[in-house]
């Protein structure tokens, strides 16, 4: 069985949620699209509830997010206990977010992320493994 991840994005990041999806599915992967499926103007709050309710109930492991920036949508995932949402905007930052954070919400933004490295991102981020070590116990506070 192929790995899950969850996948949504607001009217602003639709189209690079779009090709994330068909990026991931293309390396096997199952897709759980948690819209939107288009440009007209919609909230992200809401698109960030249903993937990170998605992850919080086990049908995922993780998952991606995208808006404009990646902000707005990263702000409300990490309102929930468990979500670890990181902004990303460089080979490094996707690195570091799993490397060190153990993100399980990968958040991009179509306006200031390119194509190319958007999936460079997803899959640095996707086959980078978590430390644990000292990052651990700084993870267990976040949820203490």
């Amino acid at each position: 069985m192929s790995e899950v991840i969850a996948l949504g994005s607001d009217h602003g990041g639709v189209g690079l949620k779009d090709i994330i999806k068909e990026h991931l599915e293309q390396k096997g992967l199952t897709v759980l699209d948690c819209g939107t499926q288009g440009d007209e103007s919609v909230d992200y709050p809401d698109f960030a509830e249903a993937v990170v309710k998605t992850i919080l109930k086990g049908d995922a492991p993780r998952g991606i997010l995208v808006c404009g920036t990646g902000i707005g949508i990263s702000i409300k995932a990490n309102r929930y206990k468990g979500i670890r949402a990181a902004v990303v905007h460089s080979s490094f930052t996707a690195e570091m977010a799993k490397a060190h954070n153990n993100a399980n919400v990968l958040c991009l933004g179509q306006r200031v992320t390119g194509i190319e490295d958007a999936c460079r991102y997803v899959d640095i981020w996707m086959n980078t493994k978590f430390e644990g070590g000292r990052h651990q116990g700084r993870l267990d506070k976040l949820d203490a």
